[in-house]
């Protein structure tokens, strides 16, 4: 028989409230259940304590006769300090499609030609500015050998 521990759904519409429940994993989801390990209240604030309420010794002895949680209980376990944290698939849904990425690259291209565009003139006066004081320092050089003299 598969154990697991899963979330059973109650409440009413639109205001969902869930038992945590060890139940063998054929029967349905709201259906026939072994024992009621805890609740589950989404509608609460995250930092409330009332949000989630487990007995764990219950949770425990049900892992340790083989039963397997489900992603919600079980990231519900890791943030009581019961289970240790696991790797999750990183999914790459945020990235954009391949025509969004060519056409960020030709808008970084074109940008960066206009940056160096710009950045040309700009040095041209900086290197005029550098041979401005380098010749004033060498006249006061030669000012001050003349007066040591």
């Amino acid at each position: 028989m598969a154990m697991k521990i899963r979330l059973a759904r109650g409440g009413s519409k639109k205001r969902p409230f869930y038992a945590i429940v060890a139940a063998d994993s054929r029967m349905p989801r709201d259906g026939r259940f072994i024992e009621k390990l805890g609740t589950y209240n989404p509608l609460l604030p995250k930092d409330s304590e009332e949000r989630v309420k487990m007995n764990m010794e219950r949770v425990e002895y049900w892992l340790g006769h083989g039963a397997q949680p489900t992603d919600r209980v079980a990231r519900m376990l890791e943030a009581a300090g019961k289970l240790e944290k696991k790797e999750r698939a990183n999914m790459e849904k945020a990235k954009p499609g391949k025509k969004a990425q060519e056409r960020a690259e030709e808008k970084a291209a074109k940008s960066a030609a206009a940056s160096e565009e710009a950045a040309a003139p700009a040095e041209e006066a900086v290197e005029e500015a550098v041979e401005a004081p380098a010749e004033e320092a060498a006249a006061e050089e030669a000012t001050e050998e003349k007066a040591a003299e």
